[in-house]
């Protein structure tokens, strides 16, 4: 079994009224290559006849977002001419690569309505060979992610990306990356293979866990060493978590606002090709 290095605490981070918990960058980790960010928001609910979320038009480049709706739904548009409309269960894979502008907001059937409303946004890095990839988007529904049960029925997994138990996930992504949401009922038990050489991304979105002689709760993320390649889980409470693992760049990491490269020159860049309407015009 791999040995837990460390569990951090997301912290509180609300956006004007959306309830936000980072759980990646916090004071006690700065990222886990090839895994940059983490924002949990909610659970909460919504009025009827509310302002939805608050992502509007915004730029980025050179890494991709992974975006999680457990409950709520987000609307999607970009400047490469992609929208959709993504419910509860579903995922969001967006390249971001050479650059494009996106938003991010509630359906308008939400803002009238209102509900429950939980969602995770990922962020995870490109190496230097894809940054400048051509931007590209895939919005998945709730029915075209794969589940597969486990442990008699006691264990719901969700591929999204790369293969678990057998089965490839929904996404074939540029890098190899390892990616799926489980729902646990209480007394679950769960082996899962990740080889040593990869970083894993272990956060517990809701319940208590118990994984490699270590308990976790919700919003934790737990950070293990690379010195095996099994993970032990098992449920105390009925328990829902996000789960990944990846072979890590090992590449300078650059960062300032929506931007990710690999050097200061290529943040520079980034400013200005958007500031010349290079990432498209927001209509």
């Amino acid at each position: 079994m791999r040995t837990v290095k460390q569990q951090h605490r997301a912290v509180n981070s609300p956006i004007a009224d959306l309830v936000t918990y980072r759980a990646l960058p916090t004071p006690s980790v700065e990222h886990l290559d090839p895994f940059l960010f983490l924002n949990h928001h909610g659970p909460q609910v919504y009025t009827p006849n509310n302002q939805g979320l608050p992502f509007g038009p915004h730029p980025h480049r050179g890494f991709e977002t992974v975006t999680f709706i457990l409950d709520g739904d987000i609307m999607h548009q970009d400047t490469g001419g992609h929208q959709s409309i993504i419910e509860a269960g579903g995922i969001q894979w967006m390249t971001a690569g050479s650059g494009l502008i996106h938003a991010e907001v509630s359906s308008p059937a939400f803002k009238r309505t209102g509900g429950p409303l939980e969602i995770l946004q990922l962020w995870v890095n490109l190496p230097a060979q894809h940054k400048m990839t051509t931007p590209a988007y895939t919005g998945l529904q709730q029915t075209e992610i794969p589940t597969i049960t486990l442990d008699e029925g006691r264990v719901q997994l969700h591929a999204v990306a790369g293969e678990w138990a057998g089965t490839m996930g929904s996404y074939q992504p540029l890098t190899d990356i390892h990616l799926a949401t489980i729902d646990l009922q209480a007394g679950a038990k769960l082996t899962l293979p990740t080889p040593a050489e990869h970083t894993v991304f272990f956060y517990t979105i809701r319940g208590k866990l118990h994984v490699n002689g270590q308990e976790t709760e919700a919003r934790y993320l737990t950070e293990f060493n690379y010195d095996g390649n099994e993970l032990h889980i098992e449920a105390h409470t009925d328990a829902v978590l996000l789960l990944g693992h990846a072979l890590p760049f090992q590449e300078p990491i650059v960062a300032a606002g929506p931007f990710v490269m690999n050097t200061e020159r290529e943040i520079r860049q980034a400013y200005q090709d958007y500031q010349a309407g290079k990432f498209g015009r927001w209509n």
